[in-house]
């Protein structure tokens, strides 16, 4: 049984920062890409960032971009999205996900095999 668990999300002022965690079990993390996406609500699951299995490459979408950064501890089955200068369109519950494929990076939330939970992340203006 694989099981994401994301934390660390919570309410911030706008310029603050959040750092996500998600811890993940059942499977060795250096065996899968990690993502993270976001859902504000009446918006579609959008990615956000990604990481290579062995955290050599990492992609992002622009919006994020010099703001968020994306790393991985294999050694404790923990992938991280740091979060500064935080907007208030930054707003959405934040998702990991996993994706055991061998392509990268994959921007699909069909591409990825294991999913999270979820964390609120609130950015107040």
């Amino acid at each position: 049984q694989v099981q994401l668990v994301e934390s660390g999300g919570g309410l911030v002022q706008a310029g603050g920062s959040l750092r996500l965690a998600c811890a993940v079990s059942g499977r060795t993390l250096s065996s899968v890409h990690m993502g993270w996406f976001r859902q504000a609500p009446g918006n579609e699951r959008e990615f956000v960032a990604a990481i290579s299995k062995s955290g050599g490459r990492t992609y992002y979408t622009d919006s994020v971009k010099g703001r968020f950064t994306i790393s991985r501890d294999n050694a404790k089955n923990t992938v991280y999205l740091q979060m500064n200068s935080l907007k208030p369109e930054d707003t959405a519950v934040y998702y990991c996900a996993a994706d055991r494929g061998t392509g990268f990076p994959v921007v699909r939330t069909r591409g990825y095999n294991y999913w999270g939970q979820g964390t609120q992340v609130t950015v107040s203006s």
